[in-house]
Parts: C-alpha cells; structure tokens; sequence
C-alpha cells in the first residue's frame, strides 16, 4: 500500500497543458506545480505565458504554439521533451467560445471551435501517445464541460466540440489502457473566473438562473479543477480510466 504523502505526489512528471497561461488552465498548472509536477504551459499570447510562469517559479516554463497548427504538434513534444523531459501528463484545456444562436452560426465558425477542441486536442494526444506507450504509463485529461451534459442554449459548436471529447476518451481510454495510459475527462460546472466574473456582472438574471440550478448555492473556484487535475493525474486514480468527473457543485445531478 502507498504511503498517503506519497499517492499524489507529482514530482518526477512533466504536465504539458494547453491554454496554461489563465483562466483554469492556469489553475491546473498550479496544483499539478504544488503538487511536485513540471509544468510546461502552452498557449498563443507569449506576456500571458511569461507571467504565468514568472508567478510558478522554478519548474515552470512555456512554449508558444497554435494546437490549431495540427502540423506542428509533434514538434511540440519532442521540443518539450528535449527541453524539460518525456510528457507523463497531457491536459488538453485549451478552448475557444462561439455564443450565439444555431441557426446564427456559421460553418466558419462551427469549425474554428471544432479545430481548437477536437482536432487540436487530438493532433497534441497524437503526438505524447507513443512515448507514453514506450514508458507504459501516462495520463491524458480533457477539460469538458456542462454542456458536453446537457443542452445549454447558444452554444451548439462549443456543444458538439465538448460532447466529441466524450467520445475520445472513451474510444482512447479503451485502447490505451493496456499500454498503461489513463485517459479521463474533467466537467468544470460555473467556476468564477475573470472571465466569467465580468460576464455574469452585466447579466444578473443569468448568475441568479446559474446558482438556482446549482445545489451548492455558489460558484466554484479554479483551484477546484486544478485539485480534481491533480487526482486524476496521480496514482491515488491509478485504476480510473474513460471517466467523466463533474466539478460543479451538483449541477449536473440537481434540480
């Protein structure tokens, strides 16, 4: 039996996560970081990334890259690689948001979000996946969502992106897992950020519908994410594997 100090411990793993640089991807990078990991961040805005790191400290760095750029995923990790180690740990976070009406969205549109969630995220889990084999272990998290749950209005790509990563980890779970290799999602519920916060200031109506519906009666924090990202990449989860893990104060299961 593991020690209990022991069965979350990170140290010695190396954490690529995508859109690292804010918001809970930047929250993910600092659990995984307390928790003993080397976080390398990725994303396109390189300030964000340098401060986000400058906040870290030592064990923390960053790589500038597009996951759009499906081109250059391979480079990416063998960069990442040469530079900090082998990637133990894979968290596709990055995401973008389209909110308007179905019938409003354009194809353009539809498929910016479908390349940035479903494409991206499958180019970069490429990419780590025959090193993880060769080392016969590894974890592979992606960020879902409550709208990969249930029907959320005005959201309908970002709905189709988040639900097609379902069905990835599943797939990936399967064949992975005899090599070693977890692969799981996380389900963020409302979780305040700056970016969340400034929204729902100027919609009063939609944070009281949001906290309604939620049994907690409160919005979550990032660091909520991060710990539950910390879990699954431990080997306190080390025989979880095809799971959707809400983080959302009960949303899902409440009424």
């Amino acid at each position: 039996m593991m020690q209990f100090d022991k069965v979350f411990d990170l140290h010695g793993e190396v954490a690529l996560i995508t859109g690292g640089g804010s918001g809970i991807g930047l929250a993910m990078a600092r659990c995984l970081h307390a928790a003993g990991a080397r976080v390398v961040l990725v994303g396109r805005r390189e300030p964000e990334l340098m401060d986000a790191c400058g906040g870290l400290g030592e064990g923390a760095s960053y790589q500038v890259h597009d996951i759009t750029k499906f081109e250059g995923a391979a480079a990416l990790v063998e960069k990442v690689e040469q530079d900090v180690g082998p990637v133990s740990c894979l968290l596709n976070n990055a995401g973008i948001h389209v909110k308007k009406p179905a019938q409003d969205t354009s194809v353009e549109e539809f498929q910016r979000v479908l390349e940035t969630h479903v494409l991206g995220a499958h180019a970069l889990t490429r990419a780590v996946i025959p090193g993880m084999i060769k080392r016969r272990g590894g974890s592979i998290l992606f960020t879902a969502s409550m709208a990969s749950l249930f029907g959320i209005p005005q959201v309908v790509a970002y709905s189709a992106a988040k639900s097609a990563q379902l069905g990835m980890v599943r797939t990936l779970a399967t064949e992975l897992s005899p090599h070693g290799v977890r692969v799981n999602a996380i389900a963020p519920g409302w979780i305040e950020t700056e970016m969340s916060s400034k929204a729902l200031a100027g919609d009063p109506v939609r944070r009281d519908k949001i906290l309604g519906r939620t049994p907690m009666a409160r919005l979550g924090q990032a660091e909520d994410i991060g710990w539950a990202a910390v879990f699954l990449s431990s080997q306190a989860a080390r025989f979880i594997t095809g799971v959707v893990l809400p983080v959302d104060g009960g949303v899902s299961i409440g009424f």
